[in-house]
């Protein structure tokens, strides 16, 4: 059966626009930056030395912090939440919007994490090891450090917003979570705009590489920018990486108003469950996520251009991804896949935002990015239309469909059009 996207049926006050993007990831601290990196195929990915665990690799992102955040909020907050600030600032300083005169009660702040507040808490038991654990020496900063809603609670203090801020925990599927969150949140019309995608602080935390090693999940490579390399045969592992992500988020009707140029429009998106185990996907259930966000769209598979792949480096996660991919894209030849985690590692909650900013310049270029690193395609992860060490023109980019799981087996797929 043929379906037609009726996106542009509904009233302007139901369609939702992204009308800016502000970011930083290990390869570029702004969209432009970030693209040219993609497309020219360098990585971000660097050595690195964390306590307790010792040398390895990830990805680092280096951003003039101090440009929205005093360096006495950097000490007292965490460094999540100065992620999530230098976004939030980047995309309203790129979104036109006449910031003074927003009604700031009519924002709301949507962030997706799978973590924060661990590095803080790490230093914290470091410090107080050396006083034979005396609590006395433990920071009174602690507590809104750790709580669920930082780092958003973070985001509004620093822009003064008084609407509705929190965080949504989906583990590596929190960035196309936050999105969508805002998207619900527009169009009940419980705010005007939305400040919504993901942030990660995962490097400067050892627990996370600690537990990834002890996984046999963590990469390894003589050369870092190499490490981390999806689909290919001898990948060995997640590079770990920093990242934020956040886009303005606004109704159609209101970015027309303003004049506000639009990136993209989001016309579907779907989030489901394994409920199979604690990190092992599940192929089938990740197609239904992926089929239903077509359903939702009314959209057929072979109308999508480009699928960003979530895929992470490990075996079982890119193979059962790229059975499920397989299964819904079967016999749809100008569909294109590629992946970004080659170039900058695992962001964890920034990964959904971020991966899908690094393609929505192809609305415009018709620049499909590559994946790089792959060396020696493995045979189970061999997808029809899979980019692979050099980009791709294509004819048209008008859909592009964003792929992003998590651990106990969290799925989410988000869809975004040429506007």
């Amino acid at each position: 059966m043929t379906l037609r996207d009726c996106t542009h049926e509904l009233p302007d006050d139901q369609r939702i626009v992204m009308t800016s993007v502000g970011l930083t990831s290990p390869n570029g601290h702004n969209l432009e930056m970030y693209r040219e990196s993609l497309v020219a195929g360098r990585s971000g990915v660097k050595d690195y030395n964390i306590r307790y665990v010792g040398d390895t690799h990830a990805g680092i992102c280096e951003f003039e912090a101090v440009k929205y955040q005093s360096r006495r909020d950097m000490r007292r907050g965490t460094r999540a939440g100065t992620v999530g600030i230098w976004s939030a600032g980047e995309a309203i300083a790129r979104s036109g919007l006449e910031w003074a005169n927003v009604d700031k009660s009519r924002v709301g702040i949507y962030v997706g994490i799978t973590e924060h507040g661990n590095v803080e808490t790490e230093n914290e038991i470091y410090s107080i090891k050396q006083y034979e654990y005396d609590t006395t020496y433990w920071s009174h900063h602690h507590n809104p450090r750790t709580v669920a809603n930082n780092p958003a609670g973070e985001i509004a203090l620093n822009l003064g917003i008084t609407g509705p801020h929190y965080t949504i925990g989906a583990a590596c599927a929190a960035g196309n979570a936050g999105i969508i969150q805002g998207v619900q949140m527009l169009r009940l019309h419980e705010c005007d705009i939305a400040i919504a995608g993901g942030v990660s602080e995962s490097v400067h935390t050892f627990g996370i590489f600690a537990s990834f090693k002890s996984q046999g999940a963590l990469a390894s490579n003589a050369d870092p920018t190499k490490a981390s390399r999806p689909f290919d045969t001898d990948r060995n592992g997640i590079v770990v990486a920093e990242g934020g992500c956040l886009y303005i988020l606004e109704r159609l009707s209101d970015a027309k108003a303003r004049g506000a140029t639009v990136l993209a429009e989001i016309v579907s998106y779907a989030i489901n469950t394994d409920a199979t185990d604690f990190v092992l996907p599940n192929p089938e259930r990740q197609a239904q996520c992926v089929r239903l966000a077509l359903k939702r769209g009314k959209l057929n598979a072979d109308q999508i251009q480009i699928v960003s792949t979530h895929a992470t480096g490990t075996t079982s996660g890119d193979n059962q991804e790229c059975e499920a991919l397989r299964d819904v894209f079967a016999g749809c030849k100008g569909v294109r896949f590629n992946n970004t985690k080659s170039f900058i590692g695992h962001t964890m909650g920034a990964a959904g935002a971020i991966e899908l900013a690094g393609n929505l310049p192809a609305f415009q270029d018709r620049v499909c990015h590559a994946t790089i690193n792959v060396d020696n395609l493995d045979p189970k992860c061999a997808l029809d239309g899979l980019v692979i060490n050099q980009p791709q023109e294509l004819d048209r980019v008008d859909y592009i469909l964003n792929n992003s799981f998590g651990m106990l087996g969290i799925n989410s797929v988000l869809i975004v059009r040429r506007f």
